[in-house]
């Protein structure tokens, strides 16, 4: 694996692929969802963090997102198997797949 040099906040990554902020961080919070090492937490003080990924990191969640949107009913079946806040899933599936 080579070494990783830079890494990208969520916030930046949600912007550079036209993705909610919250929806990113709904499936990066549970670290399986990627492969070990892409989701990285940058301390910024004693009890606050940051998420951020390495290059390998967003090219799984551009391949993971891709891949949902597929059909209608694979976005749905991926925003309910994947998003816990209901709330936002709502929001989301209120929204073209693209």
């Amino acid at each position: 694996m080579a070494t990783v040099t830079h890494v990208c906040t969520l916030d930046y990554v949600a912007r550079m692929l036209g993705e909610d902020p919250e929806l990113l961080e709904a499936i990066v919070y549970n670290d399986d969802n990627l492969s070990y090492g892409a989701i990285i937490s940058v301390y910024t003080g004693p009890d606050d963090t940051i998420t951020a990924l390495n290059n390998d990191g967003i090219d799984e969640l551009k391949d993971m997102l891709r891949d949902a949107r597929i059909t209608t009913e694979t976005w749905h079946a991926f925003l309910d198997d994947f998003v816990d806040d209901v709330e936002l899933v709502a929001r989301i599936k209120a929204l073209s797949p693209r």
